[in-house]
C-alpha cells in the first residue's frame, strides 16, 4: 500500500468519525419501529476516498471511522466489530472497485428496479404491524400503534422509491457518473444487508446497548426494516454529494482525475 493511501485512510477515517458524530448530535434520528440504526448522511466521505484512492482505502477508512463513532455513540465495540465494521468495509470497498469499471447501466438499473419492486412487495406481505405493536408492548412502549408502524414503513418505502428515481435521473443527466451510481447502489445494498442480518443475529445472543433500550432477540422483520432504512436514507447522499465533491477534487488535483479512454 502506498504512503498516500495510508495517509488518506487516516484522514478519511477521522473525517468520517468526526463529521458523523456531529451529524448525529444534530439529527439523533433512528430507524422507525425498530430503532438501533441511526440516520447517517456522512456516507459520502468514504465513498469519495474509495473513488479517489482505491477500494482498500475507502473500505478501511470507513471501517475505522465507523468503529470510532460507534464506540463514542453507543459504547459497544463488539457490536461495531461484528456489524458496523464489516458492513462499512464491504460496502465502500465495492464502491471503489465497481466505480472504475465500465458497467452496463441499463441492464443493471433494470435488474435493480425489478429486485427493489419484489423486495418492497415482500416487505408489506411479511411485516405484520400488529406483531410490531405487540413487540413494543413487551418492551414497555404501549403507545405504539398499527397506524404508526405503517406510517414508518411507508416513509422508508417512499424514500427508497425517490432514491431509485434519483439514480435514474443522475444517470440520464450525467452519463459520466453512471458507473459511480451503480457502484453506490451495489455497495450500499451489500452493506445494508450485512447491517440488517448482522444486528438481527447479534440480538439473538447479546442485548443491544443501553442507547437502544437494551433490546434482546429482535423479531425477524427487524432485519428487513433495518436493511430498507439504511439503504433508503443513505443512497441519496451518495448520489447527490459524491459527484460534485469528486469533480471539485479532480479540478483541485488533476492527477487524481481518471484518465480518458483512448
Amino acid at each position: 500500500m502506498r504512503s498516500l493511501e495510508l495517509v488518506m485512510i487516516g484522514v478519511g477515517a477521522a473525517l468520517y468519525a468526526a463529521v458523523g458524530y456531529i451529524a448525529f448530535a444534530v439529527f439523533p434520528v433512528f430507524a422507525p419501529t425498530v430503532g438501533i440504526v441511526r440516520f447517517w448522511p456522512v456516507v459520502f466521505i468514504p465513498a469519495v476516498v474509495a473513488v479517489l484512492f482505491g477500494p482498500l482505502a475507502g473500505g478501511t477508512s470507513a471501517a475505522l471511522g465507523i468503529f470510532v463513532s460507534d464506540v463514542l455513540i453507543h459504547g459497544d465495540p463488539i457490536l461495531s466489530l461484528t456489524v458496523g465494521v464489516p458492513s462499512n468495509f464491504v460496502g465502500f470497498y465495492l464502491v471503489g472497485l465497481l466505480s472504475k469499471k465500465n458497467l452496463n447501466w441499463k441492464k443493471t438499473v433494470i435488474s435493480l428496479g425489478v429486485g427493489c419492486a419484489v423486495f418492497l412487495v415482500a416487505v408489506y406481505l411479511i411485516i405484520d404491524p400488529k406483531l410490531v405493536v405487540d413487540y413494543y408492548a413487551r418492551l414497555g412502549a404501549p403507545d405504539m400503534t398499527v397506524s404508526a408502524v405503517l406510517q414508518g414503513i411507508n416513509v422508508i418505502v417512499g424514500v427508497l422509491v425517490f432514491s431509485y428515481a434519483l439514480v435514474l435521473a443522475v444517470g440520464f443527466l450525467k452519463p459520466k457518473w453512471r458507473s459511480y451510481g451503480i457502484a453506490s447502489i451495489i455497495g450500499l445494498l451489500a452493506g445494508s444487508a450485512i447491517i440488517g442480518v448482522g444486528i438481527l443475529a447479534y440480538s439473538q445472543v447479546f442485548s443491544m446497548p443501553a442507547a437502544y433500550n437494551q433490546a434482546f432477540q429482535l423479531p425477524y422483520y427487524a432485519a428487513l426494516i433495518l436493511f430498507l432504512w439504511t439503504f433508503a436514507t443513505e443512497i441519496p447522499f451518495l448520489i447527490i454529494l459524491g459527484p460534485p465533491i469528486l469533480e471539485a477534487c479532480y479540478k483541485a488535483f488533476p492527477l487524481l482525475a481518471p484518465k480518458p479512454e483512448k
